[in-house]
């Protein structure tokens, strides 16, 4: 299978050309950002006030990195569960947030945004936030401090292994991924009888 090398910002016609189940290895600047920064952000677009940093056309990669040993940019990092963020995620898509990291499905209200603003929706390897951690250059905390480990952090990270989980047309490879395992456990237990 063919890995796809994509720098972040991700050019918008780019993530189009994506397809669930693609791998990729993600390079550039992305954005951390959990439960409570989106409560924030969403209360914030909601008052029509400017967010503290200008997340449109960026990655959001739900994670709150522990804090760094000496000599490295941040402590272990790994994606958080993303239905945590799915009631604001509409919200966010709306407002041009682009692409997404984090672990698991996400709800049908999730999966429709991301159609409807051709974003994407990326997953990556949870309990592997020690190498996680290695693809990242720099972090640096860009909003809601007070929030600590969950404070809103701007990441330069290079060749971060990702999977394509939810595409821009509705592909789904968590479905793809459910429907190949029934498939192949009928053909096998069809062949025992």
């Amino acid at each position: 299978m063919q890995i796809m090398h994509l720098h972040a910002p991700i050019d918008s016609q780019q993530l189009l050309t994506l397809r669930a189940g693609d791998r990729v290895l993600l390079s550039g600047t992305i954005y951390t950002a959990r439960d409570a920064a989106h409560a924030r952000f969403c209360a914030a677009l909601d008052s029509h006030h400017r967010l503290p940093i200008d997340l449109q056309g960026q990655t959001i990669f739900y994670a709150g990195p522990t804090p760094p040993p000496p000599g490295k940019p941040t402590g272990a990092i790994g994606p958080t569960t993303s239905m945590r963020m799915d009631a604001y995620t509409p919200t966010l898509l709306r407002y041009g947030v682009n692409a997404l990291i984090g672990k698991g499905g996400r709800s049908a209200k999730v999966r429709e945004a991301l159609k409807e603003n051709g974003a994407v929706y990326f997953t990556a390897i949870g309990g592997c936030a020690a190498y996680m951690a290695s693809c990242v250059e720099s972090c640096e905390v860009v909003a809601y401090d007070d929030l600590g480990t969950e404070s809103v952090k701007r990441l330069t990270v290079k060749e971060m292994p990702l999977t394509v989980a939810l595409d821009a047309f509705g592909g789904d490879a968590y479905e793809m991924g459910r429907t190949r395992y029934l498939s192949e456990r009928e053909t096998l237990h069809g062949n025992e009888k």
